[in-house]
Formats: structure tokens, sequence, C-alpha cells
């Protein structure tokens, strides 16, 4: 659904300057489908990569994002406007979408599900240079263990391990996301990584949540 929906970014969405008229397409499409179409044509291809790198399916992640997009057309009358703009909304979305698949399907992983959130968890952040390189590393942990204990953490420490490392953003932007400074959003990382250790801990890998 994604690469066939990639279009060139709608006139006033294209550079960084532009967050007004984004902003401005927001708000018509509080009330006005084809705006809320216009914002989905220009985020959805991010939307489903980020879902594709949460998870390492492809069938997860289109199925994700086409319930992400369900679930903003609902939402976009109570979201509110960031500086950021409306994509770190979604991909919060996207993110728990993911996890809600998985709790619906508690399927076992595939070989491709060794994904970076264990090395993540099971590395002390501190020791781990740059712990965004880890994503594509793969580990240990089969992926529906990862995804059980990722959910299982508190809402906060999922959204600061989702901006920071599997959506990619620098840690100004996420920090600017999460409403807090940069040193607030290190001590938040710090504690969600070890949250995530912890949980991690306490499940028989691949076994029932």
């Amino acid at each position: 659904m994604t690469g066939e929906a990639t279009q060139a970014a709608p006139a006033g969405l294209a550079g960084d300057d532009d967050a007004t008229d984004e902003r401005a397409l927001v708000d018509r499409a509080r009330l006005d489908r084809a705006a809320f179409a216009v914002l989905y044509r220009h985020h959805v291809d991010a939307v489903y990569a980020f879902a594709y790198r949460r998870c390492g399916s492809k069938e997860v992640a289109e199925e994700a994002t086409s319930a992400t997009f369900e679930r903003a057309l609902r939402g976009i009358a109570q979201f509110e406007w960031r500086d950021l703009g409306v994509r770190p909304w979604l991909l919060r979305i996207a993110s728990n979408e993911v996890a809600e698949i998985y709790r619906q399907r508690d399927r076992a992983t595939s070989p491709r599900g060794r994904m970076a959130l264990h090395d993540l968890a099971t590395a002390d952040a501190a020791q781990v240079a740059d712990p965004g390189d880890a994503i594509a590393d793969g580990g240990g942990a089969d992926l529906a263990t990862m995804h059980r204990a990722l959910d299982r953490i508190n809402e906060r420490y999922r959204s600061a391990i989702s901006l920071r490392y599997l959506a990619g953003m620098d840690a100004d932007d996420a920090a600017t996301e999460m409403g807090c400074s940069k040193s607030v959003l290190a001590v938040t990382l710090h504690r969600a990584l070890r949250a995530l250790r912890n949980e991690m801990e306490r499940q028989p890998r691949g076994g029932a949540g």
C-alpha cells in the first residue's frame, strides 16, 4: 500500500520552512477528508517504514499503517499541533498499532525478528556509542518477546525509545516532541532501556505473555 502510494510531496510541504502550510492543512483536515488524504500521501511511506522497522514484517507493517491512518482520521480533530508537525503523532500511533497487532496475534517470530531492541535492552546505554546503530545488528531475543516487553513498559518510556531509536529522531527533535530537555530525555531513555531489559528478563523467550 505504501510504495504504490508514494507521490511527490504536495505543494507547501516540501521543505523545512513549510510547517505553517502543513499546520493549515492539518486544520483543514479536521473537517475535510480531501485535506486528510493529502496528509496521508505525504506521510504514508514514513509511517510504513517506521512500522516495518518496529516489527520486521511487511504484512504487519502494512496492517499497522492502515490502522494508523484510520485512527488518525478519527482523532485528527483532537490533535494538538507541535513544532515538529503531525508525523511524530502518526509514528506514536503506528507504534501502538504494531503492539496491538502482536497482542492479538501473539504469533511466533520469524528469522527476521531479531531486532536491536534486544541490544538496546541488554546493553548499558552508557556503553553504546550510538544506540541507534544497533537497530540493524539483530539480537538474541525473539520478536514476540520484544513486542510484549515494549508494550508493557509505561507509555512515556515506550515513546522515548520509539522516537529516539525506531523513528531515528535526533536527540533535539525527540526531546522537543517529548516536551522535555535533552538531559531529561537522556535520563528517560536510560530508565526506559532498563525497564525494557527487566521486562524481557521476566519473560520466557518466545513464550506467551
